[in-house]
């Protein structure tokens, strides 16, 4: 199929006729996404104004930038304060920290720099011996084999890392937990299913008796995932489905899986909004341990003010409520001046939900 194909108007009518002869009449029926892409997709599309009123789509924790917490955002800051050079992506500047944001820090003093790849932090260091850098490394299992491959190049003595890399599949596992939240099927990442293929979705059917399928990102892929989730869900089975299957297979990539095992190992670690997670977090292993900045640098924060006073993100990272219902949304929290998390990344739901609005009729039907 050819990228318009998945965006074809009739295909999707179809797809949308069949998602209501299927779906169950009266009981409500919650199908939780874990992905920013997939929440764009869904919003700018208007695909969650197409499905039947008793079928809503929840944005769980697909947001890298939201779900760092504080306390990192702290411990870069304080890095960047003491002299080192802090290098980071865009949306990384502009989190909320306890006090300050990294762009805010900035203003104060603190050497902050904008970088599009870990690459590129890699040549900046190699530029200047004489000066300490630090890299800032936030993303979920899709980021962490590009910080795992310049690590294990061995990277120039005055570059460290700040690693906040965290694993999607114990996030998912917390959320079932989590007693007055509805989830009735998954679907699963694309991007991050890319690199850990879908053996480690297999708890969620086998464990849990849970949906669970891998998507895509276009609008029939998304589409489709909701047919697919609520025809499981009618023939009361829990089973793992690929419907990204141009881009995902079983065991993933496996070299960027063995370049995270090289470099990192797997800890605990909190997430801003879910609290600590158990086996969630990377962190560089003991041969590695010249490259980390809390080693280097001493400095380790273990708690930070993750949730503003009347922010609401918390419960909107676990798709609890809707942006909208949060009663800062678009009033004192925009994309201009975020107050929290969710409103900072282009992947996080109150980013998305600003800039796209639920009210918007479908745009490809």
């Amino acid at each position: 199929m050819l990228l318009k194909d998945f965006r074809d108007p009739w295909l999707a009518k179809r797809i949308v006729e069949k998602i209501h002869e299927i779906s169950p009449k009266k009981d409500v029926v919650k199908i939780c996404h874990v992905c920013g892409t997939h929440e764009w997709t869904i919003s700018h599309y208007g695909i969650r104004s197409l499905l039947p009123s008793n079928v809503d789509v929840i944005a769980g924790p697909g947001c890298p930038v939201c779900i760092v917490p504080a306390s990192e955002v702290d411990e870069a800051i304080e890095l960047a304060l003491k002299g080192a050079t802090l290098i980071c992506f865009g949306d990384a500047a502009r989190v909320p920290g306890s006090q300050l944001s990294l762009i805010e820090a900035k203003a104060k003093g603190a050497d902050i720099q904008i970088v599009y790849s870990v690459m590129d932090a890699v040549k900046v260091a190699e530029k200047e011996p004489n000066r300490e850098f630090v890299f800032f490394a936030i993303g979920f299992e899709t980021t962490a084999p590009l910080t795992a491959y310049e690590v294990l190049k061995k990277p120039p003595r005055n570059l460290s890392f700040l690693i906040s890399h965290r694993l999607i599949p114990p996030a998912m596992e917390l959320m079932l937990g989590i007693g007055d939240l509805q989830i009735d099927a998954f679907i699963a990442p694309g991007h991050v299913s890319t690199i850990i293929g879908l053996e480690p979705y297999e708890v969620f059917p086998k464990v849990y008796r849970m949906p669970t399928i891998v998507a895509g990102f276009e609008p029939i892929d998304v589409l489709l995932a909701i047919y697919m989730a609520l025809k499981q869900i009618k023939n009361r089975i829990a089973i793992l489905e690929n419907e990204y299957k141009r881009a995902v297979k079983w065991d993933g990539n496996v070299k960027a899986k063995e370049l995270i095992k090289k470099a990192f190992k797997v800890v605990s670690g909190n997430w801003r909004g879910l609290g600590r997670i158990p086996d969630s977090t990377l962190a560089l292993r003991e041969e590695y341990l010249e490259y980390d900045a809390h080693e280097k640098h001493g400095v380790r924060i273990e708690r930070g003010m993750d949730i503003p006073p009347g922010c609401q993100c918390h419960l909107v990272i676990i798709g609890k409520i809707k942006p909208i219902e949060c009663p800062l949304f678009m009033k004192a929290c925009t994309p201009q001046k975020p107050v929290g998390s969710c409103m900072v990344g282009i992947e996080g739901t109150c980013r998305i939900w600003a800039s796209a609005r639920q009210e918007l009729k479908p745009k490809f039907i």
